[in-house]
């Protein structure tokens, strides 16, 4: 099951490093969320991650994390966006709602209407 064609950006919270899962104490939740994040990724999807601490051009040029910081200020973050959609924010998605990205995408095209042809009247395909 992959996902290839899949862009998920990550827009994490200010960070020591580039996961968040480094020094001498590492929050349990940033440890599942990067292994949820090579999850996906080995299953084809792009994981691509910005952290505040030190590519903070990122979130201001993406409108929707821009949005969601004037909205809700650093609780708005971590931001996680699949395409053009938001998936969470606020807080890391969960594998399951990783999975469900998988599953979206993995969703058999509609088989075309034999009547038409597959062409919808007045698409000039017909």
């Amino acid at each position: 099951m992959g996902v290839t064609g899949v862009e998920v950006r990550v827009y994490d919270p200010p960070l020591c490093c580039a996961t968040g899962v480094c020094g001498a104490s590492v929050d349990p939740a940033l440890a599942q969320a990067a292994a949820d994040f090579t999850w996906l990724a080995d299953r084809g999807a792009t994981v691509a991650r910005f952290n505040l601490a030190s590519e903070p051009g990122a979130f201001t040029t993406e409108a929707k994390v821009a949005g969601l910081l004037a909205a809700f200020g650093d609780g708005a973050l971590p931001a996680v966006l699949v395409g053009d959609r938001v998936l969470t924010y606020g807080r890391y998605p969960s594998r399951e709602e990783l999975a469900e990205v998988i599953e979206a995408t993995n969703e058999p095209a509609a088989a075309p209407d034999a009547a038409t042809g597959g062409c919808a009247p007045g698409s000039g395909c017909c």
